[in-house]
């Protein structure tokens, strides 16, 4: 009898996690998980215990031989361990609030991954990943670490470039609500389309889109102009594209290049949200706070239909199969982010990329694209720039390297206003932020 797979998920009392749970029992034949440790901080204790119990009775509703624990202590739950899934966000959803106001309240997009937001939630994630890092390769030195904490392509550069962790996979729910959603555009079910995804986390590009292996992107560009097929996610406004500027790209852009090709109509659209309904994250709070209600619910046994709600469908699916993949050695396709070795030949060999990868036991292999085309080189490039100083400046905390990030981002419009989002920010997430205020001692 095989001793099973143990996994462990940091960020354990994540609302995401009954999804996961689900993700796991479906896959259990092919996937046979003995122990599922759902790890979390004592600020998240009281969530962790409320998703743990619905997590216990999925698994018992299916009658499978998972053990499920629940633990405040990361090296206890790491011993032994073949995968580790990161899930985690620091400072809470009331960090990611002053991410998206404090940019606003000086007129800059305010977003959990883009600007000004995604450089001070990578500020804050990037030293705790890699003490994960740490735990992980004295702990568990064979296992994979699989994140899914955004910002997904800065933590993956992060972790390639400053700790010894080689087995790591970021991940992202974004191209596979792209595929889902062209499939749903064209009416067929979404294991008949297949995109050739490259670029980075959150700036991925559709190069060409096949059915049944017959290219019909200019078909699918033309239903992309339409709104009821605007491919967005719940957290990005469906703001609809120019279909003339499709034409012209010649390729699909994820939800979250409306931040950047429609800058000034997305941080209207912010502006007016954050003033009437909250910012993405005061709505979320509400959107948990019911969430974790009906995960009290002792007879709920099942992931609740309203998760979806949240921002992240489709991410088990991604998770689980990547997972699945790897230890099953399944070689099939799937868009993560990993080292570009060569696939991408306008991004440095050593940084991360997001592209469509053969998942072996050894990990993805990326499927070489060669050149991006001319018309989007340019700004994968600058923000491929942004994410390595961002990355920079979170482990060595220096105020320069982090002004420097900021103020290249292309979403902020000026070195000025880029150190004045810079110091209320700094100032306002002190407590997360350690490396930027720790005395030098002479």
């Amino acid at each position: 009898m095989t001793k099973g797979i143990k996994i462990v998920t940091i960020g354990g009392g994540s609302s995401y996690t009954p999804e996961l749970v689900e993700g796991f029992i479906k896959r259990y034949d092919e996937l046979p998980i003995r122990e599922l440790w759902l790890v979390d901080i004592p600020a998240g204790e009281e969530k962790l215990n409320i998703v743990g119990a619905l997590a216990k009775r999925m698994v018992e509703k299916a009658g499978l031989p998972i053990e499920v624990h629940l633990t405040l202590d990361r090296r206890e739950a790491l011993k032994g361990a073949d995968f580790v899934t990161t899930q985690f966000r620091v400072g809470l959803l009331d960090a990611r609030a002053k991410d998206e106001r404090i940019p606003l309240k000086n007129n800059v997009i305010g977003q959990e991954t883009n600007g000004p937001g995604g450089l001070f939630k990578g500020l804050r994630t990037i030293p705790v990943i890699l003490d994960i890092c740490k735990d992980i390769e004295e702990l568990c030195p064979d296992a994979w670490l699989v994140n899914f904490t955004n910002p997904a392509g800065m933590v993956t550069e992060a972790v390639l470039r400053y700790s010894n962790i080689k087995k790591v996979v970021g991940l992202c729910n974004v191209p596979v609500g792209i595929k889902m959603g062209i499939a749903q555009a064209l009416d067929v079910t979404s294991d008949r389309i297949h995109v050739d995804f490259a670029g980075l986390n959150h700036m991925v590009y559709g190069l060409d889109v096949y059915l049944d292996g017959v290219s019909i992107l200019d078909e699918v560009i033309e239903k992309l102009a339409n709104p009821d097929h605007s491919m967005t996610m719940k957290n990005i406004a469906a703001l609809g594209w120019e279909l003339d500027f499709l034409r012209g790209l010649k390729a699909i852009p994820c939800p979250y290049h409306r931040y950047y090709y429609k800058t000034s109509e997305m941080l209207e659209e912010e502006l007016e949200a954050a003033a009437t309904k909250g910012t993405r994250a005061e709505v979320v709070k509400q959107v948990e706070k019911e969430l974790f209600e009906l995960y009290k619910d002792p007879e709920l046994a099942i992931k609740p239909p309203q998760l979806e709600q949240r921002g992240g469908a489709y991410y088990s699916d991604a998770a689980c199969n990547l997972i699945n993949s790897i230890y099953n050695d399944k070689r099939d396709i799937q868009p993560v982010n990993t080292r570009n070795n060569g696939a991408i030949a306008s991004i440095a060999d050593d940084s991360a990329v997001e592209v469509n990868c053969i998942i072996t036991k050894d990990g993805p292999k990326p499927i070489s694209v060669g050149d991006l085309p001319v018309a989007v080189r340019g700004l994968v490039q600058q923000i491929k720039s942004f994410e390595r100083v961002a990355a920079e400046a979170a482990v060595t905390g220096d105020y320069h390297t982090a002004l420097l990030a900021m103020t290249i981002n292309p979403l902020v419009p000026s070195d000025k206003i880029g150190k004045q989002i810079l110091d209320e920010m700094l100032e306002a997430h002190k407590e997360y932020l350690p490396q930027f205020f720790q005395k030098v001692e002479m």
